[in-house]
C-alpha cells in the first residue's frame, strides 16, 4: 500500500466535498439543526431533553455521514470514476481507506461542531468530560461512514443506497438501548444487540452523560467494528454499477 496514493485519494475526495456546498451544509449544519429542533420539542421538559439529546448527538451525525458516504461512493462507481481509479495503481484498499480518511476528517469537524453547539447554546449537561462526548460522537460518525462505504457496494442506484438505512440502521436504533434499557428487552433481542455496533455507541454515550464508568471497552469495540466493516468494504467494492 502506498501512502502517497492513499492520501492523494483522500485529498481528491476532500476537494470534491469542498466544492459541493449542499453536502457540506448537510454534514455541518444538519445535525445542529436537528438538535435545535429537539431542544424546541422538549422546551417544556428540560430534563427529558437532557436524557434524549445525548443519544441523538451520536445518532444524527451517524445518519448524515451514512447518507453522504453511501451516495458519494455510489456516484463514483456510476460515473466510471472508480473504474478509472482502479485501473491505475490505486488498489481497492487504498480507495476505501482514502474515502474513510477523508470522510473521517469531515466526521471529526462535524462532531466537534455539533457537540460544542449542544453543550454550549443548547445547554446539554455532561457529567463526564466533554472531550469524551466528542470522542464518542466522532466514533459514531465514523461508524456511519464505514457502513455507508460497505452498503454502497450492494446498491445500483442512489435510491437503493438510501433503502439500506431502514434495513440496516433503524433496527439497530430500536434495540440499541435508545428507547429502553437493553437489559429489560427480551433475551433474544439482547443477544442480537450484543453483536451490533450501535449498542456500544449508545452504552458509551450514556456512560459519558451520567459519568457512569469508563468508555474504554465500548470505544475499543467500536474501533473493532469500524476496522472490520472497512475490511469487508474493500472485499465487496465493485468497479462499476453493472
Amino acid at each position: 500500500m502506498s501512502l502517497r496514493r492513499l492520501f492523494g485519494n483522500s485529498k481528491r475526495v476532500l476537494i470534491q466535498l469542498k466544492h459541493d456546498p449542499r453536502s457540506m451544509a448537510l454534514i455541518i449544519l444538519a445535525p445542529c439543526f436537528l438538535m435545535t429542533i429537539l431542544k424546541w420539542v422538549y422546551s417544556s421538559q428540560p430534563q427529558t431533553f437532557q436524557l434524549v439529546a445525548g443519544s441523538m448527538l451520536g445518532i444524527f451525525p451517524m445518519l448524515v455521514m451514512f447518507l453522504i458516504t453511501s451516495v458519494a461512493t455510489l456516484r463514483e462507481r456510476i460515473s466510471g470514476t472508480l473504474e478509472r481509479l482502479l485501473i491505475s495503481p490505486l488498489s481497492k484498499v487504498e480507495f476505501i481507506l482514502g474515502y474513510a480518511i477523508a470522510f473521517g476528517f469531515a466526521a471529526f469537524i462535524q462532531s466537534v461542531i455539533v457537540s460544542t453547539y449542544a453543550c454550549g447554546p443548547l445547554g446539554l449537561h455532561v457529567s463526564s468530560s466533554r472531550l469524551s462526548l466528542i470522542w464518542v460522537a466522532i466514533l459514531d460518525a465514523l461508524l456511519g461512514v464505514c457502513i455507508g462505504l460497505l452498503t454502497s457496494s450492494f446498491a445500483q442506484t442512489e435510491f437503493q443506497a438510501l433503502q439500506f438505512m431502514p434495513a440496516i440502521l433503524l433496527p439497530q436504533f430500536l434495540i440499541s438501548g435508545l428507547l429502553v434499557p437493553r437489559a429489560t428487552m427480551p433475551r433474544v433481542l439482547l443477544d442480537i444487540s450484543n453483536f451490533l455496533p450501535l449498542s456500544y455507541a449508545m452504552d458509551a454515550t450514556q456512560k459519558v452523560l451520567m459519568n457512569a464508568g469508563s468508555i474504554a471497552r465500548d470505544s475499543s469495540l467500536l474501533l473493532v467494528f469500524i476496522i472490520g466493516i472497512l475490511f469487508l468494504g474493500s472485499l465487496t467494492l465493485k468497479r462499476t454499477s453493472k
